[in-house]
């Protein structure tokens, strides 16, 4: 089966759809040569939105800094000294937060108190993700749409596009949160094997109650939140404790395991991106630019899979448990050909 890696951008304005694409492609083949690893050839394509927020892209020829399209985070390469200490202490004090943030705002029914606040947050720093959340918003342009609408609907085609290949689904920041709306949605149907998270907000009190708050609407009642069911293989959740967006940094605590088992994995890494000598933890090319980064993306690519008959045998021993199917053989798993 051919393989793909799916990426869907986060909050803010970006430049152009083939430039950020090519960043993109580039910071994840510097993460796998950062792990030690030749980078193989891979299919990707970048799922992006931005325009349907923003009339103009970010321009890296626009010298003006004060100018709408002046572009100053662009692409950079890996830093490659030292690697910093994980910070323990910040560790420590972001776990108490997570409590502390999960007490005062979530109730038991996921519902959160203080919306005017919670949201005048979201509505101050956070323009796209308040637009997202707002019935009101549209897109700009011509024919406008409710923006969460059409932002979602461009993921949905993707994954649907390349339903029939391996997924790996790349998100970044607020983009994790639309992956997450449309796996469980629309494109619940179609199989994501991998699912990457990095610097993502899911962890968020409100984003968890604006989560349940839309499952609610469909379903009679929600227990707990919960990894997408159509992912199958893994959930990686990559965190900086630097990162204000991902705040709360692991998501193991916030999400269980879908039937398949599947349970979000979390990992610390170091986002060292930087340009002109100011850093920003929440970068997405720093992400995918890290080693434990790189070896998740590898081992992907790189991971055999075993022939036919025995993926087939699997699903029918899941939809038939009584059947007497016999066991497998190490010596008849092979690989796809």
């Amino acid at each position: 089966m051919k393989k793909i890696i799916i990426g869907i951008h986060g909050l803010g304005n970006k430049p152009s759809p083939p430039l950020l694409e090519q960043w993109w492609r580039q910071s994840i083949t510097d993460g796998i040569i950062a792990a030690g690893h030749p980078p193989p050839d891979f299919q990707f394509e970048l799922v992006y939105w931005s325009d349907l927020l923003h009339p103009l892209p970010l321009n890296p020829d626009q010298t003006d800094i004060d100018h709408e399209q002046y572009l100053s985070e662009p692409y950079t390469t890996p830093v490659s000294d030292e690697l910093p200490d994980p910070k323990p202490i910040r560790r420590k004090i972001l776990d108490y937060l997570e409590k502390q943030m999960d007490k005062l705002l979530l109730n038991d029914d996921y519902s959160i108190n203080f919306t005017a606040v919670t949201d005048s947050i979201i509505r101050h720093y956070f323009h796209d993700l308040d637009c997202y959340y707002s019935s009101e918003c549209m897109t700009v342009g011509e024919n406008q749409l409710p923006a969460r609408l059409a932002i979602r609907k461009r993921l949905n085609e993707a994954l649907h596009n390349h339903g029939k290949k391996e997924i790996l689904l790349l998100s970044h920041s607020m983009g994790s949160i639309v992956a997450y709306d449309v796996m469980t949605r629309s494109a619940s149907d179609v199989v994501v094997d991998t699912w990457i998270t990095a610097g993502s907000p899911l962890g968020l009190p409100i984003v968890i109650s604006k989560i349940v708050s839309e499952q609610k609407k469909r379903l009679e009642t929600i227990r707990e939140v919960q990894t997408p069911d159509n992912v199958t293989s893994a959930w990686l959740n990559f965190s900086d404790l630097e990162d204000r967006v991902a705040i709360d940094y692991a998501l193991a605590g916030d999400y269980k395991e879908n039937t398949k088992g599947i349970q979000v994995q979390d990992a610390v890494v170091s986002n060292r991106y930087a340009f002109n000598e100011k850093s920003n933890s929440h970068k997405s090319f720093g992400y995918f630019q890290t080693p434990e980064v790189g070896e998740s993306i590898y081992q992907f690519l790189t991971r055999k899979k075993p022939i036919f008959w025995k993926h087939w045998i699997t699903q029918m021993r899941e939809l038939f448990p009584s059947l007497p199917f016999p066991p497998f053989k190490k010596r008849r798993i092979l690989d796809e050909s």
